[in-house]
């Protein structure tokens, strides 16, 4: 295939460490080492200079509402001469919001054609606009989202879960389902990592990679884990991240009667998370508003068994009864699954040699093929038929 020109725009871009970032930066390393010039559109981050001298970045603020998450503001004409120079031939946006609308309307205006992914259940971070009724900021984030959508060439969007809600809200642009890729093993001695972190022998962790935010539906979480507690003295939770919710959270393991046997890591940066899933027993995740489980997949890895709470993308790459658990949204119904895999040697040997083969089955080259293919739908040209991976939602 010829080298393409490609610009990305995202309102969330390394060094912010989310799903979202953690995906571009994949996609953009493996779209590079292929030959093609990737330019990386995003807000500027205080404090941060890039080494990548194709990463531009606007002017943007911190708003008390978005902390740690800088807010690009107008003007953005000034970058237009950059964007103009390149002569792109297809624009790929990560967000419909503020750098993503300047992607959609710059893309129009120099008739290059247009590819979004769609990341995030917006609807579900409602909470985070200040000053307006839920009800009405969910109900505009389904019109923006509907408007911005259909304006595209295709969509992008990391599960079935994401499709189906694009569909719901009457998106009728062709859409492609194309899962982050899983990461790569690091060589990690379990033993040493358990003993630097200060885990004793017979502890059995359970991990949490993410946001603490209010979102992530972490009551269930804290709850299923006390009731597992009360049955296996042994357990112990760790949360890696840092978020809005912390507070609340802390508070909350209090109330339970665990703070004694939970464990606030605090914000890691990305290249030092592995560790931290090489030294843990078992992933758990109760959140119902991601469009995919890149956190999840990441675990499994390292052979992590994961019990995850059914609802949005995020047990999409978790086989039910073979890589882990799927439950409803009950800590009793989640506090039962921890057991059952904590409580059982066999079983939980069979978990973990599964996850490990399972995310091995899908690759950054595969998931850049399948966003190439998407580009020349997009550009008017021919599309390789090829198959996608197997997901469950």
């Amino acid at each position: 295939m010829t080298p393409l020109r490609i610009a990305v725009f995202t309102d969330s871009a390394l060094p912010i460490l989310n799903g979202v970032s953690v995906s571009i930066d994949a996609l953009v390393q493996e779209l590079r080492n292929r030959g093609h010039g990737v330019h990386l559109f995003t807000a500027a981050h205080f404090r941060h200079r890039d080494p990548d001298p194709n990463t531009h970045r606007f002017f943007a603020i911190e708003t008390p509402w978005t902390k740690d998450y800088p807010l690009a503001i107008p003007p953005f004409y000034p970058m237009l001469r950059q964007f103009r120079r390149h002569e792109f031939d297809i624009v790929h946006t990560h967000t419909p919001f503020t750098i993503g609308f300047v992607g959609l309307r710059w893309a129009q205006s120099h008739d290059i054609p247009i590819v979004s992914t769609y990341h995030t259940l917006y609807d579900k971070y409602a909470h985070y606009i200040p000053f307006f009724p839920k009800r009405y900021v969910r109900y505009k984030i389904a019109k923006h989202t509907n408007f911005y959508y259909n304006g595209v060439d295709h969509v992008i969007t990391p599960s079935n879960a994401a499709l189906k809600w694009l569909r719901r809200h009457s998106v009728n642009t062709p859409i492609t389902v194309v899962p982050t890729a899983n990461a790569q093993i690091r060589p990690i001695d379990r033993s040493e990592v358990r003993q630097r972190l200060g885990v004793a022998p017979e502890h059995k962790v359970l991990l949490y990679v993410g946001r603490i935010a209010r979102e992530k539906n972490l009551a269930t979480l804290f709850e299923a884990c006390a009731q597992a507690m009360r049955a296996d003295p042994d357990i112990r939770l760790w949360l890696v991240g840092d978020g809005p919710y912390r507070q609340a959270c802390v508070e909350h393991s209090r109330a339970l009667g665990i703070g004694d046997r939970v464990r606030f890591v605090g914000f890691v940066p990305r290249e030092e998370v592995d560790p931290f899933y090489a030294m843990a027993d078992l992933f758990v995740f109760a959140s119902m508003t991601e469009t995919q489980g890149l956190v999840v997949s990441e675990a499994m890895v390292y052979g992590l068994p994961a019990v995850v709470v059914q609802g949005g993308g995020a047990g999409a790459s978790v086989r039910d009864d073979e890589t882990g658990f799927l439950v409803r949204n009950d800590p009793e119904a989640m506090s039962e699954a921890i057991l059952r895999l904590v409580g059982d040697e066999q079983r939980y040997a069979s978990f973990s040699s599964a996850a490990r083969i399972a995310v091995r089955s899908y690759t950054r080259a595969e998931m850049a093929d399948l966003v190439l293919d998407v580009y020349r739908q997009a550009m008017g040209g021919a599309v390789t038929p090829r198959s996608q991976p197997s997901l469950r939602s």
